[in-house]
């Protein structure tokens, strides 16, 4: 099990730590739906330094990435990123991930911690031009300081107007006394806030410094638990959950950032699906009645017939119901169909809802 630079720190402040992706992480700190509020309210922090940090430069570095994705990399400028996925070759995905433009030759690609080496070995598969490639996973950490205030919050520790930096946009400036630190607004839970890449050596520092700034702001740690449900009132995919090797970014929903403009992994047969459309589609429901939807719970029909499974559910913290993800067949995926999810004995009703569960 790896320890993060922070792990000491998070024990020290009481976190409930659990295994995640090989990772010793902190699941919580004072309970999920206080550390939910805080986000969505005031200013927390996660520490996500296990996710995986790459490297591509070089005259060729557009081209694999360009290759290995399904969005459009070349309409990125400096200082911006993009969402993106990499497709394998059976129509499924290998890992959603997001892109930075750092230089004209440089990008950044930043993968889920539990699939750093899938995704290392599949990319450097696909190098047959040899663009430069670089895992810098192990030496960089990576702290997500989200909610709404904190730009107010953290305004303190740059020279830089955190206010200008727009979503998926990205500066590389100075932060709590250390140049060269990557700050992105981008994040996973839909309450704004930024993410700062910086060098392990740096971590504790920001970390102790962003909690000094943010005293005043309500600024506490959040946990892995809280993350989950953020996100998920986003309707924002996880991997391993709602999309893996087996689902395709159509049935997922993904179409968004699959663009046919290019020629990428698998592109003929996914641009067939968008074209002919899938025979099941990812959807978002609430429940009509009491309830918690959970990972892989039975979807089923009126009659009790299995049509799908539960790929994310939570009781939503900030709606007070059962919400969740689910892929079935196409037919039962229109706003407002009626589907049943399998609660021990009981068929709960739910129905089909537009994503974001969360407005804001």
């Amino acid at each position: 099990m790896k320890d993060t630079v922070l792990t000491k720190t998070h024990e020290a402040l009481g976190a409930k730590m659990v295994p995640f992706a090989g990772f010793n992480m902190p699941v919580q700190y004072e309970g999920v739906t206080a550390e939910h509020e805080t986000v969505r309210k005031a200013v927390g922090v996660f520490d996500v330094s296990h996710m995986g940090e790459f490297l591509i430069e070089g005259e060729h570095a557009l081209e694999l990435i360009q290759k290995v994705t399904t969005n459009d990399a070349s309409k990125l400028t400096i200082g911006k990123a993009q969402y993106s996925c990499m497709p394998n070759d059976e129509g499924g995905i290998v890992d959603d991930l997001i892109v930075y433009r750092i230089k004209d030759n440089t990008y950044l690609l930043v993968v889920n911690a539990s699939n750093i080496e899938k995704d290392w070995n599949w990319i450097s598969s696909r190098n047959t031009m040899n663009a430069t490639m670089r895992n810098l996973s192990e030496d960089y950490s990576l702290l997500a300081i989200q909610g709404p205030k904190a730009v107010e919050a953290m305004q303190s520790l740059t020279s830089h107007d955190l206010s200008a930096i727009n979503f998926y946009n990205f500066i590389v400036g100075d932060f709590a006394g250390i140049e060269h630190v990557i700050i992105s607004a981008t994040g996973y839970t839909g309450s704004g806030g930024f993410e700062i890449y910086c060098k392990n050596s740096e971590v504790k520092q920001i970390w102790d410094d962003v909690f000094e700034a943010g005293k005043n702001f309500g600024i506490k740690p959040i946990g892995l638990a809280a993350r989950d449900t953020l996100r998920l009132e986003m309707g924002y995919c996880l991997y391993g959950n709602d999309i893996n090797d087996t689902t395709s970014p159509i049935e997922a929903g993904l179409g968004w950032i699959t663009k046919f403009t290019k020629d990428f992994t698998n592109s003929e047969a996914l641009k067939k699906q968008k074209e002919q459309g899938t025979d099941r589609k990812l959807v978002a429901f609430e429940l009509d009645e009491r309830g918690i939807p959970r990972h892989d719970y039975d979807i089923v029909d009126s009659h009790g017939n299995k049509i799908g499974i539960v790929t994310s559910g939570t009781m939503a913290p900030s709606l007070g119901k059962g919400i969740g993800l689910g892929y079935v067949p196409t037919v039962f995926a229109e706003i407002g169909s009626k589907i049943y999810i399998q609660i021990r004995k009981n068929a709960i009703p739910a129905t089909v809802v537009k994503l974001p569960f969360y407005k804001g």
